[in-house]
């Protein structure tokens, strides 16, 4: 009932659609039979000429209207037929009967005034012809496929025939409707409507007819059993290959569903006793049609579709492999699979890549995308001929390294299938890291790949060593030879090949040394990463010289170079302890800046900041450079000094050199990384003797804090005098940065967590240079000379911080010190206060305040004069609020009397300052 439905539907639309095409048509001939008497009767003016802007306008809306498909694929018969109809047409037209009115649309085409309305009409039509001309035949195709179908389906039904009658009736109207899409092609079928390419009739219908053909060989296998599996198997390919073939004269379409039948007939016939073999030589038989259709008209998406179909197979064909004993694997099971996988990279170089005409493939061409299926299919295969240990028992580890440089190779000698190198290399990598023994005993726990006792057994083939050792060669030498084939025409790809030149041997051969060598010290390994060293310098040398110009240093040799630099952190590292690695690798940062005096490359002062990178990642995992344990407790003379310091010098050093050679952002970088760890090895020092030896334990004291309060400060010094001598931004920026930094440490540090006020710590027993001398009145001072040396040098906010900072200090030191006075040795807060301590308070605060007053004065500083005026408003509150109620006799007296004497003095002070600043100004004008 539904099916009866649905047809019924389908012919209402169908019908609605021709009665308003026959309207449609009917219209068009009469007006251009009333066009093509006006013409020839010359009864109307010739059309006014456009104007040249108008011409210029429709021009290239003309001629892609004359220019747009008739068909997705015209054949040669179509053409021909097309140009032998064309003398008649024009007879006709010449002897046809004027039709005397036109339209409002067929006279606005002949006058060139559109109206409004037509804009509107051209919409619908659109839709009309959409419904009339594309969706028509498409539903029409699918009805005359499942037409067949479903004839089939009722004949069984009602039992009118029998399976052979039916199976028949259903092949001989598969054959009508392929050969009436053929007959309707030969005949001269073209389609008249723009856009409606994709309703190309005789593609419809032969699609229609395979389907049928597919449907009724499928029923005679699957259903009555009329035919074998090998019968069956056999005519399904044909059907699809031929399908594919058909496409040439009818379209990318039919080539897809012809496709899609080749690549589900295995699944659909099935065996009691599957051959791999057979399937897979079916499976290259219909990738290698499907290529060669796809090279003639370079159909881009159905051999990517072709490679698709083909990957999957073998995946599964794998993984159906892989969940079966060990005994039932056998050598032929790897060989198909190494068989599939050389015919679809034989495919993608020889017939879809190979040029044409004999033509050398460009060397500026992008790369090809299609080649991304089988990169990743044929790669993925390699990966389970490699890892999986069943496939490795039964043939050996080499398979997937063969298939790893097959993919290789093809990429060398196609260079649009640049997908491949980064399959392969990926891969490669892939491969490798799962021999790592963490890796190993975490994933492979099962098969017994665990260690013992600190010694891991490594994963994967005995072979495994020499087999990465091949890999890192053929890497090397095929990413060498392209990045200097391509270095100066294409870029790109000679980047590519020069990355994984570099990237997959150095991976590798950390893997092994991991997976196999002595990971304390291990010489081997260490001279095969130095000989790497050499091998990426001379190759990135060898690349450029290739360019255009020459030792440019582009991108290609900026990889090789990096390379080499890797390779050289790798070989201290196997070679050496941690200490001596740190300091070799900070000291190594000098050979790429003065490789600068011969080479100008952009890339040698970025490897020297590389260096710093490295450095600072080391001392980060390790800031006792030589493992807690080996660091000695003599204060200076340690490990640390040359940890830190000899990096510092190394920095220095290459900022110094790249100032005289590139002088870019690099010797910036370098500046700031020497600036940084001078800094690092006087706080580590410090820290390593306020702690006994031990600079990662402990919380900081306010003593040691004062020694990084006080460095900052030094540091803030010293970087703006190198910045006056040899001006930077780095210098510049970094020396402001110290002073903000130590600002910080104070304001947080020394006012709020540390204070001795807050935590009662001990001051010392010394009367004067105690921890407030070395805490407080020691940085006041420091940052009071940074701020007077800053001023004119710097912006003044940074001036004015410091100087406030500075007089607080000050004004924490003599508090405090009074407060010892009183307290002794232990000050905290909760200890209470005397009335003598507090109008003592109040005179030091008063006292302070008028110093602060008369160094704003003198140094003509604004913002000493307003801390001064901030702290006497403080006195006063105090007086006023505090010691007027906690005060008695005479002390509260003496407090109000000292207050008074001191405003009345400060006020005589500025009127004797504004007096002589009027009579100047008098005497001026």
């Amino acid at each position: 009932m539904f099916e009866s439905l649905i047809g019924a539907v389908v012919v209402i639309v169908l019908f609605v659609l021709v009665l308003r095409q026959q309207g449609r048509v009917s219209l068009i001939e009469r007006e251009l039979g009333a066009l093509r008497s006006l013409v020839l009767s010359g009864v109307h003016a010739t059309p006014p000429v456009a104007k040249p802007a108008e011409q210029a306008a429709s021009a290239p809306a003309d001629a892609a209207h004359a220019s747009a498909p008739v068909a997705d694929i015209a054949s040669p018969t179509t053409a021909d037929a097309a140009h032998a109809q064309a003398p008649a047409a024009e007879a006709d037209a010449a002897t046809s009967e004027a039709v005397p009115e036109l339209s409002a649309a067929a006279k606005a085409a002949f006058t060139g005034s559109a109206p409004a309305a037509t804009a509107k009409a051209a919409r619908q039509s659109e839709v009309e012809t959409a419904l009339g001309t594309r969706w028509a035949v498409w539903v029409g195709g699918v009805a005359l496929a499942l037409g067949g179908l479903f004839l089939i389906r009722y004949t069984i039904e009602a039992g009118i025939f029998g399976p052979e009658v039916r199976l028949s009736l259903a092949a001989l109207l598969g054959l009508v409707l392929i050969g009436g899409g053929e007959f309707i092609r030969r005949t001269g079928f073209k389609v008249p409507v723009q856009g409606a390419a994709g309703a190309y009739i005789p593609a419809i219908l032969t699609a229609a007819g395979a389907f049928i053909l597919f449907g009724t060989v499928y029923a005679a296998h699957a259903i009555y059993g009329f035919v074998g599996p090998a019968f069956a198997f056999t005519v399904l390919g044909a059907i699809g290959v031929a399908t594919i073939v058909a496409a040439l004269v009818h379209g990318q379409a039919l080539a897809g569903i012809g496709l899609v039948g080749s690549m589900a007939t295995p699944a659909l016939v099935s065996s009691q006793a599957p051959n791999p073999w057979a399937l897979f030589v079916y499976l290259a038989i219909v990738l290698a049609a499907t290529a060669v259709i796809a090279r003639i008209r370079d159909w881009k998406f159905l051999i990517a579709a072709a490679f698709f179909g083909t990957g999957a197979w073998t995946i599964a064909y794998m993984m159906s492999t892989l969940v079966a004993d060990l005994a039932v694997i056998r050598f032929a099971d790897l060989a198909v699979v190494l068989f599939i996988d050389a015919v679809t990279l034989a495919v993608l170089a020889f017939v879809w890549l190979g040029s044409r005409g004999g033509e050398a493939e460009p060397a500026k061409a992008g790369f090809d995308w299609p080649s991304i299926v089988p990169g990743v299919f044929v790669a993925f295969s390699a990966l389970g001929l490699s890892v999986d240990t069943t496939l490795v028992a039964a043939g050996g580890a080499l398979p997937g390294a063969f298939v790893l440089v097959a993919l290789v190779a093809t990429a060398l000698y196609r260079p649009r299938a640049l997908p491949l190198l980064h399959a392969a290399g990926v891969v490669s990598v892939m491969i490798h890291l799962g021999i790592i023994p963490p890796t190993t005993i975490g994933s492979d726990i099962t098969q017994g790949n665990i260690g013992f006792d600190g010694m891991p057994v490594a994963a994967g083939n005995p072979l495994t060593l020499r087999i990465g050792i091949g890999l890192g060669l053929v890497f090397i030498g095929a990413g060498f030879w392209a990045a200097r084939r391509f270095a100066a025409s294409a870029r790109v790809r000679a980047a590519c090949w020069a990355a994984w030149g570099v990237a997959a041997p150095l991976l590798i051969l950390l893997t092994l040394w991991l997976a196999y060598g002595n990971l304390d010290r291990d010489l081997v390994y260490a001279a095969i990463a130095a000989l790497l060293v050499v091998v990426f310098a001379a190759g990135g040398e060898w690349i450029a010289r290739a360019e255009q110009p020459p030792l440019k240093g582009d991108i290609a040799v900026s990889f090789a170079l990096c390379g080499s630099a890797l390779a050289g952190l790798l070989m201290l590292h196997m070679a050496f302890g941690s200490g001596w690695t740190t300091i070799l690798a900070g000291v190594a940062a000098i050979v790429p800046a003065l490789a600068t005096r011969w080479r100008s490359y952009p890339v040698l002062g970025w490897i020297s900041v590389g260096a710093v990178v490295a450095v600072l990642g080391r001392v980060a995992f390790d800031p006792t450079i030589v493992g807690a344990e080996f660091l000695t407790t003599t204060p200076v003379f340690n490990w640390l000094l040359p940890g830190y310091g000899v990096p510092a010098l190394a920095f220095g050093f290459a900022a110094w050199q790249l100032a005289r050679t590139t002088n870019g952002r690099p010797r910036l970088a370098m500046e700031a990384g020497a600036a940084l760890f001078a800094l690092l090895t006087v706080a580590m020092l410090v820290r390593h003797a306020m702690h006994g030896g031990v600079i990662d334990t402990g919380p900081v004291t306010l003593a040691e804090q004062a020694i990084y309060t006080l460095i900052a400060i030094g540091a803030g010094v010293i970087l703006l005098a190198i910045d006056m001598r040899s001006p930077s931004s780095v210098l510049r920026y970094g020396s402001m940065a110290a002073g903000v930094l130590s600002v910080a440490f104070i304001v947080l540090q020394h006012f709020l967590v540390l204070n001795p006020l807050f935590t009662d710590e001990s001051t010392g027993q010394i009367p004067v240079f105690n921890l407030l001398f070395l805490a407080y009145l020691l940085p006041a001072i420091a940052a009071g000379g940074l701020a007077l040396y800053a001023r004119d040098k710097r912006p003044p906010w940074y001036a004015q911080m410091l100087a406030v900072v500075a007089a607080l200090l000050v004004f924490a030191y003599a508090t405090l010190s009074v407060r010892r006075v009183f307290k002794g040795e232990f000050i905290g807060l909760w200890s209470g206060l005397g009335q003598l301590e507090t109008y003592t308070y109040s005179a030091l605060w008063l006292i302070i305040g008028v110093v602060l007053l008369t160094a704003g004065v003198w140094l003509k500083s604004q913002v000493l004069r307003i801390a001064s005026a901030a702290l006497i408003a403080i006195a006063v509150v105090k007086v006023f609020l505090f010691d007027m109620s906690e005060l008695e006799g005479v002390l509260r007296a003496l407090s109000f009397i000292g207050l008074g004497a001191v405003l009345i003095g400060i006020g005589l002070f500025y009127q004797r300052l504004l007096t002589r600043a009027a009579r100047e100004a008098n005497a001026a004008t």
